[in-house]
């Protein structure tokens, strides 16, 4: 039984691990559960275990009984940090190098190739259960001449994106959930069960809880099985449009009048209390934007917008809540490994200012309703008819301590929350924070170690890339070992490089300039060194064009 572990960027080696040895020669049939969940969008300190006032008690209560991370890392934006995160690769190599449209480019197909295979085909192959549920934004999605019409539901098309880049057709089972990256809340476009599209919603839909419905079914059938299962739970929340429900947003009515100063300020003190950056007691970066909340003119707009995102983050703990719920009624909760992350930072955009009825923003509602864009904030966000975003005032709230959000590298838009949870597995103390590196690319190698199944070299008659991860099974076990590898990054020419002493270089869209940061002494990113070390600059430079060459990154002139 071949355990593969990635050694460098151009080589895989083979090798077995004697916890992989343990779980494959003795558990049988009792080989963990393994259920990912991905939350879209989620900011740094959203969470209540992170610092947030968001009411998060069954993911504190993870958190508190598990281990949370404080520097694991994603791909910057929604789709390809998804194509790592299944196939552990980087996301050029697993052809979404940018979004989900066809560049003609082998690291821009705009879907996710056959090069890797997803978690889900291998540990199918090893015996497992696999379902997935929510949001999939990893299949290409070419726009139509009647999209306007499409996204309103008033045309039908079998197929949103090609069948065979659908999750069914990638090693999951089951899968519930839509095609597309953006959806309404109360009526989503691209909705699928297994391949077929599902034409109609319940008067009273939400995606959060509907999706929940589905998870609970799943394990309810997988756990009467004697094989395990490996259940991907991929939430739409809380990305824009702002939809909540109405019992949710009261919650919050008054919470964020404060200001977005106040807020950050307390979410920091408490990052402070909880030790998420240890004793530090300076890592606060200054906020972005000099914009004094008693002076701005749309304050009940903003504080309400506010209050809709934690709403839709509430609603996503309480549905959390219901899935541990099954699995402890199921027995199966102490031997499944859960892992809680979010594809990026917290948006800065401002969806109202976009053109509707394109893409995957729709103009009209099934009943022809028009939505409103409220770009002059003229009506409050949170239904269905409204679409909306917390722009980046708040996202840089949402990031607290960092700075940024997502798509760009700085940490405010490539650090995420991870929160690991599995009584049976873990033997950390409870509660603790892990300090060490990882990335959604070692979720694979991760899934892999724990389950002792075989990494293809070759899978239905295509040649598969060695995977890019490390596995987070050692931080577990609490057995630390050097991360030596450097960790890349590029979305859209947003680049970046961590180094295994925890040097990182930045470079932004447009900029001729390295910036030089050392993320031991300075967190987020406050004090450019690299007019201090150029030669560490120069060198860190040739890692990462060594590795630009390697993953298929091609750069946006």
């Amino acid at each position: 039984m071949n355990i593969r572990t990635f050694r460098s960027v151009s080589f895989a080696a083979l090798a077995v691990s004697a916890s992989a040895a343990v779980y494959a020669d003795n558990q049988g049939k009792n080989k963990p559960n393994i259920l990912i969940i991905l939350a879209d969008d989620l900011g740094y300190s959203d969470l209540g275990c992170y610092g947030g006032e968001v009411q998060t008690p069954n993911l504190d209560k993870l958190a508190e009984n598990g281990i949370r991370f404080t520097h694991f890392y994603n791909a910057g934006r929604s789709c390809p940090t998804r194509a790592s995160l299944l196939t552990g690769l980087y996301p050029h190599q697993a052809g979404i190098g940018r979004m989900t449209f066809d560049d003609h480019l082998p690291g821009y197909r705009g879907t996710m190739t056959h090069n890797g295979v997803t978690i889900a085909e291998v540990l199918k192959e090893a015996g497992y259960q696999t379902g997935m549920i929510g949001k999939w934004h990893v299949a290409e999605t070419p726009l139509r001449p009647d999209q306007r019409q499409w996204l309103a539901h008033q045309v039908r098309h079998e197929e949103f994106a090609p069948k065979e880049n659908y999750p069914v057709n990638r090693g999951f089972q089951d899968f519930y959930g839509t095609i597309y990256g953006v959806v309404n809340y109360f009526d989503p476009f691209s909705l699928v069960n297994g391949d077929q599209p599902m034409d109609t919603v319940p008067a009273d839909y939400y995606s959060t809880i509907a999706l929940t419905d589905s998870a609970v079914a799943y394990i309810n059938r997988y756990t009467k099985s004697d094989k395990p299962f490996f259940m991907y739970l991929s939430y739409h929340s809380p990305h824009w449009p702002l939809h909540a429900l109405p019992e949710d947003i009261r919650k919050y009515e008054d919470t964020y009048k404060a200001g977005w100063d106040k807020i950050r300020e307390a979410r920091y003190e408490r990052m402070k209390q909880l030790k998420i950056f240890g004793d530090s007691d300076n890592f606060l970066s200054p906020r972005q934007f000099q914009d004094s909340w008693e002076e701005d003119p749309t304050q009940e707009w903003d504080a309400h917008a506010m209050a809709v995102h934690a709403a839709m983050v509430d609603r996503m703990d309480r549905e959390i809540g219901r899935v541990m719920e099954t699995l402890r009624e199921s027995g199966e909760l102490n031997n499944t490994l859960i892992l809680f992350l979010s594809d990026n930072g917290a948006s800065n955009e401002d969806c109202q200012n976009y053109s509707e009825g394109e893409n995957d923003r729709p103009a009209e509602m099934r009943n022809g309703e028009k939505i409103i864009y409220p770009r002059k904030k003229e009506v409050l966000p949170g239904t269905q008819n409204t679409y909306a975003s917390i722009g980046a005032r708040w996202a840089n709230v949402a990031n607290t301590p960092f700075r940024f959000w997502k798509a760009k590298t700085y940490e405010g838009g490539i650090c995420t929350p991870l929160i690991a949870y599995w009584p049976e597995g873990i033997k950390q103390p409870k509660g603790s924070i892990v300090t060490e590196k990882g990335h959604v690319i070692d979720l694979m190698a991760t899934c892999v170690e724990l389950t002792g199944a075989n990494y293809p070299t070759e899978y239905h008659g295509y040649q598969i890339l060695p995977y890019a991860g490390k596995s987070l099974v050692p931080l577990f076990e609490k057995k630390y070992t050097r991360d030596d590898r450097d960790l890349c990054f590029e979305h859209f020419n947003e680049k970046a490089l961590i180094d295994a002493e925890g040097w990182k270089i930045v470079k932004p869209a447009g900029s001729k300039q390295w910036e030089l940061y050392d993320l031991n002494a300075d967190r987020t990113e406050l004090h450019d060194l690299s007019a201090k070390y150029p030669e560490r600059v120069k060198e860190m430079e040739r890692h990462y064009m060594i590795w630009e060459e390697q993953h298929m990154v091609v750069p946006r002139p």
